[in-house]
């Protein structure tokens, strides 16, 4: 992969990291009784963000980035920063229920950018370099079954209420 290509595909990686910290942060800012749920995730796609920049200015001029890191497709990366800004834009204007912020939140965790950086966090490691990158994500992951499980405890809670399909 070109490395301005490569590039340009961690930039989009990076815009999507931090674009999905700002919608749970919008999530917490609106949703009291979760706010410290949807912070605390919000900081780890912070995080997720800087050991991407990290990683890029470390290793791509040295041809070792892990490409695994990131997906391969500048569209659908573009198409989910579009997606998410969008979800910003309305959730500040008219903030989500409980259970709309966790169905977005599970269909963005599933979605290409957020589910490839996720696969590569969880898989084994093929070299020294991802066991870096996994070592230093170890406390900021399953993302997806955090959230799953705080949407699980909220449908106890209002069963009246069916999830959507995501």
């Amino acid at each position: 992969m070109k490395t301005n290509r490569l590039d340009e595909l961690i930039d989009e990686s990076i815009q999507l990291e931090l674009n999905a910290a700002e919608l749970y942060r919008v999530f917490a800012e609106s949703l009291n009784e979760d706010a410290d749920f949807w912070l605390q995730i919000s900081k780890e796609e912070k995080h997720h963000a800087m050991l991407l920049r990290s990683a890029k200015e470390s290793f791509v001029k040295r041809g070792n980035f892990p490409r695994d890191l990131v997906s391969d497709s500048i569209e659908l990366l573009l198409l989910s920063n579009l997606k998410l800004q969008a979800l910003i834009a309305k959730f500040k204007a008219f903030p989500p229920t409980r259970i709309e912020a966790c169905e977005t939140a599970l269909a963005l965790e599933r979605d290409v950018g957020e589910s490839h950086y996720t696969k590569f966090m969880e898989k084994k490691p093929d070299s020294a370099i991802d066991s870096v990158f996994q070592t230093l994500n170890k406390g900021d992951k399953a993302h997806e079954r955090r959230i799953s499980a705080h949407f699980e405890s909220l449908l106890a809670i209002e069963p009246q209420r069916e999830p959507k399909p995501l």
